[in-house]
């Protein structure tokens, strides 16, 4: 780690802070009763499944797991999307009337948030989308904020949130890198 770079989130943070979240899971939607959870490739989708593991733990049963990607649903590569490498979207089940939870590693403008709306509206109408986050940075451009977030950082519009991940794809630390 460089001197700009500051740890937000060491690996225990990560962990109390999805823990709280799965928490605050299971007590806004009274169990995992039709609840799913979809991560937005690649850093969200990792921390879904970290998620769905401590709602197991907790409340003792599965929450189905999926991960969407949001490549053709951005809105700022219309006319390059023939040039960007395209995700696979995993949802291999039915979302209709479901409690949706997108799950993303870091919430900034809303835009990526808003693409992964679009993309889960399209394989049908759960009975709610809500949003849960590891971390909120601010500078929000369109109107989305999260249900649920482990850790709140104001930063500025130079700097970045890089939330790291080992070869097994768990969460290792968030870093601040200025």
């Amino acid at each position: 780690m460089t001197a700009d770079n500051t740890v937000i989130l060491d690996g225990a943070g990560v962990k109390r802070a999805l823990t709280r979240i799965a928490h605050e899971i299971l007590e806004k939607n009274k169990g995992v009763e039709e609840l799913v959870l979809v991560g937005i490739r690649t850093g969200g989708a990792h921390l879904a499944h970290e998620l769905a593991r401590r709602l197991e733990e907790i409340e003792g049963g599965k929450v189905p797991v999926g991960a969407v990607d949001i490549t053709l649903y951005r809105d700022d590569i219309k006319g390059h999307s023939e040039h960007l490498p395209v995700g696979k979207t995993e949802i291999p089940f039915s979302i209709e009337r479901k409690k949706v939870v997108l799950v993303d590693d870091v919430l900034y403008t809303g835009r990526t948030i808003r693409a992964a709306m679009d993309a889960i509206m399209d394989h049908g109408r759960p009975a709610s989308i809500q949003l849960a986050v590891l971390v909120d940075r601010g500078h929000r451009e369109l109107p989305i904020r999260a249900d649920f977030v482990g850790r709140n950082v104001p930063t500025s519009a130079k700097e970045k949130i890089v939330v790291n991940f080992d070869q097994a794809n768990n969460p290792v630390d968030v870093v601040l890198q200025k």
